[in-house]
C-alpha cells in the first residue's frame, strides 16, 4: 500500500494524516516518533495488505501539521489528546474504531498515554523500542526513584545544540557529527545500509521537525544538581522528561488491558539500559565531565524498566510479550520489517480486550 495525505482539523489544530486502505479495513493506527513524522512509516507501510485501514498523523510540530506549542507539564498529553480525537473523524476510521496502536520512541509514550486516557478504543498496543514508561533520563531504578528532586540532566538542556542548529537550518549534509543525516545513519538505526532508498526520504521527516522553546527541543531550566540544567515547562524534550511523564501505575492500573507487543532491538543505542543519549551513561563513561557516580546518579535501566511495568500489567491481569531483534537498532520496522510486520499482523487478529 501506499498512502496519501490529508488534513483534517481535531482537537483545535490542523493535522496533517496519511491514510491507507478501506475505510471500513482493520483499523491501525501508526504514531511516529521524535524528528520524525508519518513519513516515517511509509517503508513499513508498503508491506502491509490492502485489508488493513491504515492511519498515520504528524504530530504536531512535525511534517506538515500545525507548529502548535507542547505544554511539557501534560508529559506527552497534547500528543495523544491530538490523537485520540482523530479517532472519531468519519473519513480516518469507521465507526467506534478500535485500532491497532503502533508507536514508535516517542510515539510509544503516546501510546501508554492514549490507552490510559481512552483503554476502550485500543484492540492493541506494538510498542517499537519505545520510551520508558518512567521517561527519559534521569530515574535511579526499576520503580523509578528519582536521582534528583529536579531531574537534572533531563529536558531541552540536554540536546545537542549543533544538532538542533542543523535541523532548523535544514542541513542535508553528513560531513559534521551532529548534522541530521548523519544521526539519522548513526542512531536511528544500526546499520545505516537499512535505510536504502528511502534514506532521503527519512531524512525529510527528521528535518520537518518544528524548532524553537514550544517545540524541539524545548526550554531548560539551571539546576544545582549534575550537569547543571534540568527540564522547563515547555517543548517537546521536557514533555518526556520524567518530571512530567510517569504513566507506569497508570498503565498497569487500566481496567481494560489490550495485548502488548513489546519489540526492539538488542543494538538500540537510543533507548537502552546503557543509551548514548543518558547524560548519566555518558558520564560514568567520561564522555560528559563532573559525573557524581553511580550512587548519586547512575544510568537508567531503560529496557528494565519498561519490563518491570509490563511484567506489573501482565500480572494484574493484561499479556504481553517481548521481542528482541539481534543487531537491530532503534527502528525495528525499518530493520527488521519482515518480523516487525508479523508481529502487527498477528495484533489485527487478536479479539479485542
Amino acid at each position: 500500500m501506499e498512502t496519501e495525505q490529508r488534513t483534517v482539523t481535531a482537537n483545535g489544530i490542523t493535522q496533517a494524516v496519511r491514510v491507507a486502505g478501506p475505510t471500513d479495513g482493520t483499523p491501525v493506527l501508526l504514531i511516529h516518533g521524535n524528528c520524525s513524522s508519518a513519513l516515517f512509516w511509509e517503508p513499513l507501510v508498503r508491506r502491509l495488505p490492502p485489508t488493513l485501514r491504515v492511519v498515520a498523523p504528524d504530530l504536531r510540530g512535525y511534517g506538515d501539521s500545525e507548529t502548535a506549542p507542547v505544554d511539557a507539564t501534560r508529559g506527552l498529553g497534547d500528543f495523544a489528546d491530538d490523537v485520540a480525537a482523530l479517532l472519531d473523524d468519519p473519513t480516518l476510521f469507521g465507526a467506534d474504531a478500535r485500532p491497532v496502536v503502533v508507536g514508535h520512541s516517542l510515539g510509544g509514550g503516546v501510546a501508554m498515554r492514549l490507552l490510559v486516557d481512552h483503554p476502550h478504543r485500543v484492540s492493541a498496543l506494538l510498542l517499537a523500542a519505545p520510551v520508558s514508561p518512567y521517561g527519559f533520563g534521569g530515574t535511579r531504578d526499576l520503580i523509578g526513584t528519582p536521582t534528583t528532586p529536579d531531574f537534572a540532566g533531563t529536558g531541552a538542556g540536554t540536546a545537542n545544540s549543533d544538532f538542533v542548529a542543523r535541523l532548523a537550518a535544514g542541513d542535508r549534509g553528513v560531513d559534521a557529527p551532529a548534522s541530521p543525516r548523519a544521526v539519522l545513519r548513526a542512531t536511528y538505526v544500526a546499520d545505516p545500509a537499512s535505510l536504502g532508498t528511502d534514506e532521503d526520504l527519512l531524512l525529510d521527516t527528521v528535518l520537518s521537525t518544528a524548532t524553537g522553546d514550544d517545540n524541539y527541543p524545548g526550554t531548560a531550566v539551571p539546576s544545582d544538581n549534575w550537569p547543571g540544567t534540568a527540564p522547563g515547562e515547555r517543548g517537546v524534550l521536557n514533555a518526556l522528561a520524567p518530571t512530567w511523564f510517569r504513566v507506569a501505575d497508570d498503565l498497569v492500573a487500566v481496567a481494560e488491558k489490550p495485548p502488548i507487543a513489546w519489540v526492539r532491538g538488542d543494538a538500540d543505542v537510543i533507548v537502552s539500559d546503557t543509551s548514548l543519549f543518558d547524560l548519566a551513561y555518558l558520564g560514568s563513561l567520561g564522555v560528559v565531565p563532573g559525573w557524581p557516580g553511580e550512587e548519586v546518579c547512575p544510568p537508567q535501566p531503560m529496557v528494565g524498566q519498561t519490563r518491570a511495568v509490563l511484567e506489573r500489567y501482565a500480572a494484574e491481569g493484561g499479556a504481553y510479550h517481548e521481542v528482541v531483534l539481534p543487531g537491530c537498532g532503534h527502528s525495528p520496522h525499518l530493520e527488521r520489517p519482515a518480523e516487525f510486520v508479523a508481529e502487527l499482523l498477528a495484533l489485527t487478529t487478536v479479539p479485542a480486550a
